[in-house]
């Protein structure tokens, strides 16, 4: 039985993204390219308060290639009450990672045009993602799966794999969830997208990249 975790989710709660210089994250600061497709901004800065636990929290992370993701570089917590010590046991309820998951899908940007067009639009995956939660339509979703393998499956994979990945989260899972495939296809199409050289920059865990 796993142990309950002390950490506080972000879940609903407002992640404030900015650069390093403190301006907006849009597709102009998406100049890192990852996979084959991706665009990424190479670091942000992500804010976020916690009102019952009386803490803002100022993430800074940083794309590291090595590690094929985002990395927490340094972390800045303030009270924001008087009652309120910022302490271990205050620091230690702050969701550091989970910040980064949710600021991470702000900075990770593609374009369904022709990506050498000066006029193409891009979009990060934060503005793909339905209110449902959901990265792809069903009906594409639904496509993908039918129509076997080929270019249109390897960009999907690439999509969602990047978008777990970067933000530090399991892919296979991420593709399970948005394809309804099992654990054992999603491993297996990820090891092909990989061998395809899509993911290349990308990891999830350095012991076992193609898996996800």
């Amino acid at each position: 039985m796993l142990k309950r975790r002390a950490v506080r989710q972000t879940r609903g709660v407002k992640v404030d993204v900015k650069t390093l210089d403190g301006s907006e994250v849009t597709w102009r600061e998406a100049t890192q390219p990852v996979g084959s497709a991706l665009r990424i901004a190479p670091a942000f800065v992500a804010t976020t308060t916690d009102a019952a636990l009386g803490v803002e929290t100022s993430v800074t992370a940083r794309y590291v290639r090595d590690d094929g993701r985002y990395v927490i570089k340094s972390v800045t917590n303030t009270a924001t009450r008087e009652d309120v010590e910022v302490n271990y046991p205050t620091v230690a309820k702050v969701g550091m990672q989970a910040i980064v998951q949710t600021a991470a899908p702000r900075c990770i940007f593609l374009t369904l045009e022709d990506e050498s067009d000066p006029s193409a639009t891009w979009l990060s995956v934060d503005q793909l993602t339905t209110a449902g939660g959901r990265i792809l339509p069903p009906l594409v979703a639904a496509e993908v799966v039918q129509r076997g393998g080929g270019d249109a499956r390897m960009e999907v994979v690439e999509l969602l794999y990047g978008s777990a990945a970067l933000a530090g989260l399991p892919p296979a899972k991420l593709l399970q969830r948005e394809l309804g495939i099992p654990h054992r296809t999603a491993s297996q199409w990820i090891i092909d997208a990989r061998r395809a050289g899509r993911l290349e920059d990308m990891n999830y865990n350095a012991g076992r990249p193609a898996g996800g």
